[in-house]
């Protein structure tokens, strides 16, 4: 049970510290200072490299979530693993979309050195990963205050 609690843990701290740097330190600094041909495929390049670790991440946390669900089969489950649960699966859900609808977009775009195509691909990601961050913050407050 604690390895699964350890893995769940390294999951969380992988994605959401993954998506508060993406946000609040190498967008702010590629958005500013690089023009569109230069900061779009570095940003593609970025989170091509970070989805892919994220994907494992996410696996891992619902995996083990539900594992722990499983391990309280019968008991009362505590009302902050609802709460988690509902929160990581919509989390994992607005991942999907980036992941799968509007990475595969920006990086049709900076292939075809379609600069406002990218741009705005690059806004839908931005917009996902802001509101993921905002509850994945609250996940983990959910789960401070829940124990």
């Amino acid at each position: 049970m604690r390895i699964a609690v350890l893995i769940h843990l390294l999951g969380v701290i992988v994605w959401v510290g993954g998506m508060f740097f993406a946000h609040v330190c190498l967008r702010p600094v590629a958005a500013e200072q690089l023009p569109p041909p230069q900061r779009l495929p570095l940003l593609a390049a970025v989170l091509g490299r970070f989805f892919g670790v994220v994907t494992v991440a996410v696996v891992a946390i619902l995996v083990t979530g539900f594992w722990r669900f499983g391990e309280l089969a019968g008991s009362p489950i505590p009302w902050h693993w609802h709460a988690m649960a509902g929160i990581g699966t919509l989390m994992a859900a607005i991942y999907a979309a980036i992941l799968l609808r509007f990475h595969p977009r920006l990086k049709a775009a900076v292939a075809a050195k379609d600069w406002p195509a990218g741009g705005a691909a690059m806004n839908v990601i931005r917009m996902l990963v802001l509101i993921n961050l905002n509850l994945g913050v609250l996940t983990v407050v959910v789960a401070l205050l829940g124990e």
